[in-house]
Protein backbone atom coordinates (compact mmCIF):
# COMPACT_ATOMS: atom_id res chain seq x y z
CA UNK A 1 0.00 0.00 0.00
CA UNK A 2 1.27 3.08 -1.09
CA UNK A 3 2.27 5.93 1.70
CA UNK A 4 2.37 9.84 1.39
CA UNK A 5 5.98 10.77 3.14
CA UNK A 6 7.49 14.20 2.84
CA UNK A 7 11.31 13.28 2.58
CA UNK A 8 13.64 16.21 3.22
CA UNK A 9 16.33 18.01 5.25
CA UNK A 10 15.70 21.41 7.75
CA UNK A 11 17.83 23.83 9.47
CA UNK A 12 17.83 22.90 13.39
CA UNK A 13 14.93 26.42 13.13
CA UNK A 14 12.85 24.76 10.69
CA UNK A 15 13.69 26.01 7.41
CA UNK A 16 13.95 24.12 4.09
CA UNK A 17 15.74 27.04 2.33
CA UNK A 18 17.34 30.26 2.82
CA UNK A 19 15.86 32.97 2.30
CA UNK A 20 17.42 33.09 -1.31
CA UNK A 21 16.23 29.89 -1.85
CA UNK A 22 19.79 28.63 -1.21
CA UNK A 23 20.53 25.28 0.04
CA UNK A 24 24.39 25.57 0.82
CA UNK A 25 23.51 25.76 4.13
CA UNK A 26 22.86 22.24 3.63
CA UNK A 27 25.28 20.90 1.56
CA UNK A 28 28.00 21.96 3.88
CA UNK A 29 27.25 19.09 6.33
CA UNK A 30 28.34 15.78 6.52
CA UNK A 31 26.74 12.66 5.97
CA UNK A 32 27.01 9.11 5.30
CA UNK A 33 25.13 8.31 2.15
CA UNK A 34 24.67 4.60 3.46
CA UNK A 35 23.40 5.84 6.50
CA UNK A 36 20.11 6.88 8.41
CA UNK A 37 17.47 8.68 6.08
CA UNK A 38 19.81 8.41 2.99
CA UNK A 39 18.46 9.03 -0.39
CA UNK A 40 19.04 6.29 -2.79
CA UNK A 41 17.20 3.38 -0.80
CA UNK A 42 14.28 6.22 0.09
CA UNK A 43 13.91 6.49 -3.37
CA UNK A 44 14.52 3.39 -4.87
CA UNK A 45 10.89 2.44 -3.05
CA UNK A 46 9.25 5.52 -4.60
CA UNK A 47 6.55 4.98 -7.34
CA UNK A 48 5.91 8.78 -7.82
CA UNK A 49 6.93 12.03 -6.67
CA UNK A 50 5.35 15.44 -6.44
CA UNK A 51 7.07 19.13 -5.83
CA UNK A 52 6.24 22.66 -6.53
CA UNK A 53 7.57 25.11 -9.17
CA UNK A 54 10.27 26.21 -7.27
CA UNK A 55 11.82 23.12 -6.18
CA UNK A 56 11.39 21.93 -9.97
CA UNK A 57 13.09 24.94 -10.97
CA UNK A 58 15.99 24.75 -8.63
CA UNK A 59 16.92 21.65 -10.18
CA UNK A 60 16.52 22.39 -13.30
CA UNK A 61 19.04 26.07 -12.26
CA UNK A 62 21.38 23.33 -10.08
CA UNK A 63 21.80 20.30 -12.14
CA UNK A 64 19.90 21.41 -15.67
CA UNK A 65 23.28 23.63 -16.51
CA UNK A 66 25.46 20.22 -16.32
CA UNK A 67 25.59 18.90 -20.16
CA UNK A 68 24.14 16.00 -20.75
CA UNK A 69 21.53 16.34 -18.08
CA UNK A 70 19.05 14.11 -17.51
CA UNK A 71 15.81 14.16 -15.27
CA UNK A 72 17.07 12.61 -11.85
CA UNK A 73 14.06 10.60 -11.48
CA UNK A 74 12.57 7.58 -13.35
CA UNK A 75 9.25 7.57 -11.69
CA UNK A 76 6.58 9.80 -12.65
CA UNK A 77 6.88 13.17 -11.28
CA UNK A 78 3.96 15.55 -10.89
CA UNK A 79 4.39 19.77 -10.78
CA UNK A 80 2.17 21.33 -9.11
CA UNK A 81 2.47 24.89 -10.59
CA UNK A 82 0.59 28.27 -11.88
CA UNK A 83 2.72 29.19 -15.12
CA UNK A 84 4.51 27.66 -17.41
CA UNK A 85 7.80 25.93 -17.17
CA UNK A 86 10.73 24.91 -18.94
CA UNK A 87 10.03 21.06 -20.44
CA UNK A 88 12.55 18.37 -19.60
CA UNK A 89 13.25 14.70 -21.29
CA UNK A 90 11.63 12.79 -18.42
CA UNK A 91 7.92 11.91 -17.10
CA UNK A 92 7.05 15.41 -15.86
CA UNK A 93 3.36 15.97 -15.68
CA UNK A 94 2.82 19.80 -14.55
CA UNK A 95 -0.72 20.64 -13.05
CA UNK A 96 -2.53 22.76 -11.04
CA UNK A 97 -4.94 22.86 -8.21
CA UNK A 98 -6.65 20.76 -5.94
CA UNK A 99 -4.02 18.19 -4.92
CA UNK A 100 -6.98 15.30 -4.02
CA UNK A 101 -7.25 14.48 -7.53
CA UNK A 102 -3.79 14.70 -8.41
CA UNK A 103 -2.94 12.18 -5.63
CA UNK A 104 -5.20 9.54 -6.76
CA UNK A 105 -3.34 9.87 -9.97
CA UNK A 106 -0.29 9.48 -8.37
CA UNK A 107 -1.36 6.39 -5.88
CA UNK A 108 -2.26 4.66 -8.80
CA UNK A 109 0.69 4.94 -10.90
CA UNK A 110 2.96 4.38 -7.81
CA UNK A 111 1.86 0.75 -8.01
CA UNK A 112 1.60 0.12 -4.19
CA UNK A 113 5.54 1.87 -3.81
CA UNK A 114 5.21 5.19 -1.52
CA UNK A 115 4.34 8.87 -2.84
CA UNK A 116 7.17 11.05 -2.45
CA UNK A 117 6.18 14.92 -1.74
CA UNK A 118 9.75 16.24 -2.38
CA UNK A 119 9.79 19.55 -1.81
CA UNK A 120 8.00 22.34 -0.60
CA UNK A 121 6.34 22.82 2.45
CA UNK A 122 3.10 24.86 1.33
CA UNK A 123 2.43 21.87 -1.02
CA UNK A 124 3.35 19.71 1.50
CA UNK A 125 0.88 21.48 3.56
CA UNK A 126 -1.98 21.26 1.22
CA UNK A 127 -1.37 17.49 0.88
CA UNK A 128 -2.22 17.49 4.76
CA UNK A 129 -5.06 19.75 5.02
CA UNK A 130 -6.47 17.07 2.62
CA UNK A 131 -5.56 14.73 5.22
CA UNK A 132 -2.90 13.14 2.57
CA UNK A 133 0.25 13.49 4.17
CA UNK A 134 1.16 9.82 5.96
CA UNK A 135 4.72 10.20 6.89
CA UNK A 136 7.42 12.71 7.51
CA UNK A 137 11.32 11.75 7.14
CA UNK A 138 13.35 14.41 8.32
CA UNK A 139 17.19 15.43 8.93
CA UNK A 140 18.02 18.08 10.84
CA UNK A 141 21.25 20.11 10.13
CA UNK A 142 22.91 21.70 12.59
CA UNK A 143 22.95 24.82 11.30
CA UNK A 144 20.17 27.79 11.58
CA UNK A 145 19.17 30.11 9.31
CA UNK A 146 16.48 32.81 10.99
CA UNK A 147 14.63 33.31 7.86
CA UNK A 148 13.57 31.50 4.97
CA UNK A 149 11.41 28.69 3.60
CA UNK A 150 9.69 26.92 6.55
CA UNK A 151 9.85 23.16 6.94
CA UNK A 152 5.77 23.10 7.14
CA UNK A 153 3.79 25.88 7.55
CA UNK A 154 0.41 23.90 8.99
CA UNK A 155 -0.51 22.95 12.88
CA UNK A 156 0.21 18.78 12.55
CA UNK A 157 0.35 16.33 15.56
CA UNK A 158 2.82 14.04 14.66
CA UNK A 159 4.14 10.98 16.36
CA UNK A 160 7.76 9.91 16.21
CA UNK A 161 8.37 6.37 14.63
CA UNK A 162 13.04 6.80 15.16
CA UNK A 163 15.30 8.96 15.93
CA UNK A 164 18.81 8.52 14.31
CA UNK A 165 21.70 10.29 14.06
CA UNK A 166 23.74 10.38 9.92
CA UNK A 167 26.84 12.19 11.19
CA UNK A 168 25.97 16.30 11.69
CA UNK A 169 22.41 15.00 11.25
CA UNK A 170 19.44 14.24 13.84
CA UNK A 171 17.29 12.19 11.38
CA UNK A 172 13.53 11.47 12.85
CA UNK A 173 11.09 10.08 11.02
CA UNK A 174 7.19 10.51 12.05
CA UNK A 175 4.05 9.34 11.15
CA UNK A 176 1.82 12.06 10.96
CA UNK A 177 -1.50 11.61 13.49
CA UNK A 178 -3.62 14.79 12.01
CA UNK A 179 -4.10 18.19 12.45
CA UNK A 180 -2.96 19.63 15.32
CA UNK A 181 -6.16 21.51 17.54
CA UNK A 182 -5.19 25.39 18.14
Amino acid sequence: MSRTTYFTATSLDGFIADPEHSLQWLFRSDHDPDGALSHVPFVAAVGALAMGSSTYEWILRHEGAEPGFRWPYTQPTWVFTSRELPTVDGDVRFVSGDVVPVHAEMVEAAEGRDVWLVGGGELVGRFADAGLLDRVLVSIAPVTLGAGAPLLPRRLRLIPDAVERNRDFACVSYRVDGPEPA
